[in-house]
């Protein structure tokens, strides 16, 4: 059915939830190298898009859980959400392959530790619950990024 094969294509982050080896990681190299390649995905325009793929990764994870099960590792479009949470709005300076890619081992980080809310929110029902918790994640490695330029750079 049409329904099930774009739900899973979604909440697979076009099939790479598939890979055999930490496909949450590769859910995250992937918005890495979209927010590389695609200079102009900055600002607001990221944050529409983050917040459009946000509610469709709602659904999608939804769908996916009915026949994989709740937060399935297949799943990884709430890898791709969080890591672009990431990377929204930080300042100028703090720019450039080395901080995008110490973003990537931070939020992998949060995403594994899950410190308080972050794994709580995983008892949200179905999709809200997988994509909520990277959201969190991704917020905690923004505003990490941030004091440590203010620490280490300004």
């Amino acid at each position: 059915m049409l329904v099930d094969r774009l739900s899973y294509f979604i909440a697979t982050s076009f099939y790479t939830g598939y890979f055999p080896i930490a496909p949450g990681t590769v859910g995250s190299g992937l918005a890495l190298i979209i927010f590389y390649v695609f200079p102009e995905l900055r600002g607001l325009y990221l944050f529409l898009l983050t917040g459009l793929v946000f509610f469709i990764g709602v659904w999608a994870a939804t769908e996916v859980e009915k026949t994989d099960g709740h937060d399935a590792s297949i799943i990884n479009i709430d890898e791709v959400v969080g890591m672009w949470v990431s990377l929204l709005f930080l300042p100028a300076g703090i720019s450039g392959i080395w901080w995008w890619v110490g973003a990537f081992f931070v939020f992998r980080a949060f995403d594994v530790v899950k410190p308080f809310p972050v794994g709580w929110s995983q008892k949200l029902p179905g999709g809200w619950g997988v994509m909520v918790d990277d959201v969190l994640a991704g917020i905690y490695t923004n505003l990490l990024l941030r004091l440590l330029y203010v620490i280490f750079v300004r």
